[in-house]
């Protein structure tokens, strides 16, 4: 999982699942999905690292794609000081 937002990367991790605030609903990421891009709204991005417990980051939008067990999301947050 890469999440960026306007002032450069915010998260680089490996992950078990992620969780998404997606236009059309809340969705959630595992290995082997299917590529796709989605616009997300505000909400949590929730994911849980490999070998650590579930964290969350408020986003107010974004985009995500995934592809070959890559998930990278293209954010905005809430004052930029998350």
């Amino acid at each position: 999982l890469v999440i960026v937002a306007p002032d450069g990367v915010l998260r680089r991790t490996q992950v078990g699942q992620v969780s998404l605030p997606g236009e059309m609903g809340a969705f959630t990421v595992l290995k082997g999905h299917a590529p796709l891009i989605a616009h997300l709204t505000a909400g949590d991005i929730v994911y849980v690292p490999e070998n650590g417990a579930e964290e969350r980051l408020a986003v107010t939008g974004g985009f995500v794609r995934v592809y070959k067990d890559e998930i990278e999301v293209c954010a905005e947050i809430p004052n930029e000081k998350q």
